[in-house]
């Protein structure tokens, strides 16, 4: 590589390396590849961001060493999503091959420039598990729009733009983000649609750079045009067509409009012969189309160059793993030897799912400042607001066996947290987090038209630095920190977007004397922390209620398809409800701030109580019971239709896709029916915290005997819905079955268990419900469904305990009427609670008068034929068929399912029955292991899941964290964490810190939280257990 002192810093340094080498995307490891020993060449590289590296590679050295290095260079894991492309000496663009010595690819590498650039466009970039590669992809979709390649209308056009420009500015300034727009250019007819820009920009106030860069990229997907490079061709008439290819297949364009599309499930081969390019198709008699299709193109070079993208895209996108190659002929060879080097998308994810490899925290901040001539670099400075630091995103996908929660990212989910680390010790800020790392609106001073900010986190101490004057910034160039004043460089080195220090957290910064001071100023009654609770928990119920009343009746008014008087069912019977809460939630908010007013906080008054305002309005609340009533015919409803039309069922699923629809549209049609349990939990509370002589206690005693009332009228409702809604939900999660819903089932348990066959222990999903047992296992894709296996009637089973007869620990024996099954749980509380729930499960069907309904779509016989090799028996062709096939993924790898076959856990009905009534919402302090501050978050606990808000007001989560499997506990006195209230949770090496505001709000969230985290506290309160 070439030497430091030629430039600055190095492309790894500004994109936030280390020192060190990073990881190899093809061979991951800690070193840079080996070269065959020879003389050095330099070659040159442009990478995304423009900049120029160049790179010492051996003349005798492959293209994968000369890729690798770039890789490792940038210490980007994901690379196989990338590619070097260089014009040969016949001035056609290719790709470098990885397999072939790179001198013998670029003739005169003194005068070629080679472009690190996106090689494969996946269909959702959520599937991108590492942010500095969404980043990267970011810079790529900027480049197609500057060149003209990503052709849109002029509505998507301007909006890409205005979260470039967000990303780049930060917020929207009239006079700043015009003259941004006079100096830079992001399209080639930019000026037609300035105003429109401008407009888009203007609405994405707050909004920080790593969300502009996943808004652009979740616009760019959607696009004709993703991801697309045209090939022109002429079909056997000679009209002049472009061909491509992308993720599900070739496609045609006429113009920029496609006109056509082979799915790789109906190419047979793909050939060329002389500058005629040939798709054969699989023979089809519904098909117009001829067997073999047949487009001229300029050459027989420019046949072979698309040739080889499409045999590339397809090993990347179809195979489950890197072709071998070809054994040598002995005489003489046919075809060409050509064949796809690197790891397939689904070796990456597996990688990214499975690897250890500890990821290199960096953030993403704005890259650009105005160029403006009457601002000087020091006023300019003293304008900008200072970042906080960040490191990556650590998705679910990372841990081993675990499932990536996306960003998600929408994308909707993802395990671990944005590790930010501002240095805050309170609840004062409203501080950003995203699914992607956050920080503030910074404009840096002096930077070239660039491009984006990624940074590396820099250790610090526990606690925050009192505020000075000087905002001192720490920057690490070669590896040597550095100290500067912000506005200030150091001498001899231009500020630039990649090369700017990284920006600590600055301004006033409260100590903790002064947080003390704040906190004592506000009332320490626990009665105020239940009526604190209660405003929390209403806002996100208000929430949740505003995803039915306006998303999804704005989402079905669009279409026709949805009967309307499905849509007025709803509508009539959850807007009412919707209103009343609106009430209800001013109501709270507006006592809460005269509890807690800063001037008379001390003075006990009137305004110190909450038990009225519940009592006026569950009274009110009761008036409305005929609507809870419907509530369960509203959700049967919206199932009929969709079982009976495909297009109903499509607009569901698409919706619940949607980021603000974070967890399965059913489990909001329940809501309304769930908050009455959270009333009366909070009444329970409230009235063992008063004594009888206490001004509340009256009213509160009398609200919780109307509530309690209330509940015991819904139950039989409830817990009729609560069964109905989970049975659909693991039909969804479920592929290969039948009539898994009717009248009389009821779930029971799902979970991991190892089934001993003949190939040994293998893990398989077990489904219980109160008539049979069903085992399912994943398949090798990353697929969203479980394949079922086969059943077990319960009807006469027997159970035992065969850990000695088998020598598996934790095992017990099944014993059916047509089968016997072996499994082993993954420790003996969970073969306890599996026990007595089969058990339990064998006795209900003994008194049940449910016929013994076959679930399976298939015969035993076949089901049975990939038992013991699983899901490895499958074709490509079979899953190329279904549902499960790589380029139709879905947005459910976060489901419940899911995550307990990752993490070998199971739940059951009780589970789920007392995860409704312990949700909560609120702020929670987070910290990470590593990390040197406190940063304020709203919190919600919901469905055995933490999601993760900037605040309250935000309509939906930007992170999240699946609990199940985790241990909640109080940090021990090594680990330094010397602040009040703080629970602890860990799964493996993942380690979070959450601090909470009082001892009160403190027990709750140990309390709620262990309730999902914990079997064995998963006891059943009251009657809930009565339902079985």
């Amino acid at each position: 590589m070439s030497d430091p002192a030629e430039r600055q810093s190095t492309a790894g340094q500004r994109l936030g390396a280390p020192e060190s080498f990073g990881v190899s995307t093809l061979e991951p490891g800690t070193h840079p590849p080996t070269q065959p020993a020879g003389r050095q060449v330099s070659i040159r590289v442009q990478m995304l961001d423009d900049t120029q590296e160049v790179f010492q590679i051996s003349q005798r050295s492959h293209g994968k060493v000369l890729f690798d290095l770039v890789c490792v260079h940038l210490n980007l894991t994901e690379g196989d999503y990338f590619g070097l492309e260089y014009q040969d000496q016949r001035k056609m663009t290719v790709w470098l091959d990885l397999l072939k010595p790179t001198l013998k690819q670029i003739r005169r590498p003194k005068n070629t420039i080679l472009r690190f650039v996106v090689k494969f466009f996946p269909p959702d970039h959520t599937q991108l598990m590492e942010e500095l590669t969404q980043y990267l992809f970011a810079l790529q979709i900027k480049q197609d729009l500057a060149c003209g390649r990503l052709i849109c209308n002029d509505t998507s056009a301007a909006l890409m733009v205005s979260h470039i420009i967000q990303s780049e500015i930060g917020d929207f300034e009239e006079t700043q983000s015009w003259q941004h727009l006079l100096h830079n250019k992001y399209l080639p007819d930019q000026d037609a649609i300035r105003d429109k820009i401008i407009d888009c920009h203007r609405k994405h106030v707050g909004q920080t750079p790593a969300e502009s860069d996943y808004q652009l990229l979740e616009i760019a997907r959607r696009l004709e045009m993703y991801g697309v490079r045209l090939h022109p061709a002429k079909d056997r008439e000679g009209t002049k067509l472009s061909l491509s290819v992308a993720h599900t297949g070739v496609l045609v364009f006429q113009g920029y409009t496609k006109i056509n599309a082979f799915n790789w499930a109906k190419i047979r081969k793909l050939s060329f012969k002389r500058k005629r390019f040939l798709i054969k198709l699989r023979s089809d008699p519904a098909n117009s189309h001829h067997d073999t299709l047949e487009f001229a193109m300029a050459s027989r070079d420019c046949c072979k160059v698309f040739w080889k993208i499409c045999v590339e895209y397809h090993a990347f996108f179809r195979l489950f793993e890197e072709p071998k190659p070809k054994p040598k002929p002995i005489l003489f060879t046919r075809g060409s030897s050509f064949r796809f080097s690197g790891r397939t998308q689904k070796q990456i994810i597996d990688h990214m799912k499975d690897s250890e490899i500890k990821r290199v925290p960096f953030e993403r901040k704005h890259s650009k400042i105005l160029s403006n001539s009457g601002m000087s670099p020091q006023s300019s400075s003293c304008r900008s607001q200072v970042p906080k630091e960040s490191a990556s995103l650590v998705p679910l996908a990372d841990q081993p066996d675990a499932v990536r929660l996306a960003q998600e990212v929408k994308s909707k989910g993802s395990e671990e947290l944005p590790a930010t680390t501002p240095p805050i010790n309170g609840f004062h800020d409203g501080t950003l987090l995203s699914s992607d790392p956050t920080r503030r609106n910074h404009n840096g001073t002096g930077s070239a038209p660039g491009q984006q900010l990624l940074n590396q986190e820099i250790p610090g101490s526990e606690d925050s630095p009192q505020a000075s004057p000087l905002v001192v910034v720490i920057s690490s160039v070669n590896g040597q920190e550095a100290g500067s004043v912000l506005g200030q460089v150091p001498e001899g080195q231009q500020l630039t977007p990649l090369t700017s220090p990284l920006l600590t957290d600055a301004g006033y910064i409260r100590n903790d004397e002064e947080e003390e001071a704040r906190r004592k100023k506000f009332p320490t009654d626990k009665a105020y922390f239940i009526a604190k609770e209660l405003l929390t928990t209403e806002r996100t119920y208000l929430n949740d209620l505003k995803v039915i009343t306006e998303s999804f009746q704005r989402t079905v008014e669009k279409d026709e398809a949805f009967p309307a008087s499905l849509r007025n069912l709803m509508s009539s019977h959850y807007d009412p409800i919707y209103k009343f809460h609106q009430g209800f939630l001013k109501e709270t908010e507006q006592r809460l701030a005269q509890w807690e007013g800063r001037s008379n906080a001390h003075i006990k008054g009137d305004y110190q109580r909450i038990g009225d305002i519940l009592l006026k309005n569950i009274q009110g609340l009761r008036q409305l019971t005929l609507h809870l009533q419907k509530h369960s015919e509203c959700l049967v409803e919206l199932e009929r239709a969709c079982r009976t039309s495909r297009k109903v069922e499509t607009l569901c699923r698409d919706f619940e896709q949607q980021r603000i629809c974070y967890l399965p549209l059913y489990i909001f049609l329940l809501r309304p029916l769930h908050r009455l349990l959270h009333y009366k939990l909070i009444l329970e509370r409230l009235c063992k915290h008063y004594p009888p002589t206490h001004d509340d206690f009256r009213d509160s005693r009398a609200a919780l005997a109307e509530i309690s009332e209330m509940v015991l009228q819904l139950q039989g409702i409830m817990m009729k819905m609560e069964n109905f809604q989970k049975l659909l939900e693991l039909k969804k999660d479920l592929t290969g079955i039948e009539n898994l819903v009717i009248p009389g089932r009821e779930f029971i348990r799902l979970g991991c268990l190892s089934k001993l066959s003949a190939k040994g222990l293998q893990q398989r999903m077990f489904f219980l419900f109160s008539d049979c047992l069903l085992y399912t296992s994943r398949g090798m894709t990353p697929s969203n469904q479980f394949r079922v296996h086969g059943q077990l009637s319960l009807y006469k089973m027997t159970i035992r305990e065969s850990e000695e007869e088998w020598g598996v620990p934790h095992s017990f024996t099944l014993f059916g009427q047509h089968q016997s099954v072996v499994v082993a749980a993954s420790c003996e509380s969970e073969m306890e609670q599996w026990v007595e729930d089969i058990r339990m499960a064998i006795d209900l069907a003994e008194q049940s008068s449910l016929p013994d309904a076959g679930l399976l779509s298939t015969s035993p016989a076949e089901n049975k034929l990939s038992e013991d090799g699983g899901a490895e028996l499958e074709s490509e062709e079979e899953l190329s068929g279904s549902r499960s096939s790589l380029e139709r993924q879905s947005h459910r790898g976060n489901t419940t399912v899911h995550v307990c076959w990752h993490r070998n856990t199971s739940v059951s009905m009780v589970d789920f029955s007392i995860a409704v009534e312990n949700q909560l919402s609120g702020n929670l302090l987070r910290k990470f292991k590593n990390s040197n501050g406190w940063q304020k978050l709203w919190v919600v606990f919901t469905n055995f899941s933490l999601f993760f808000y900037k605040s309250h007001q935000d309509e939906y989560p930007l992170a999240s964290l699946p609990l199940l499997g985790y241990s909640v506990t109080v940090p021990a006195e090594s680990e330094n964490i010397h602040k009040d209230y703080v629970f602890k949770l860990h799964f493996k090496s993942h380690v979070y810190y959450f601090r909470s505001e009082s001892e009160y709000t403190f027990e709750r969230w140990m309390e709620v939280i262990r309730s999902a985290t914990c079997s064995t506290s998963r006891s059943l309160p009251s009657t809930r257990k009565d339902v079985y």
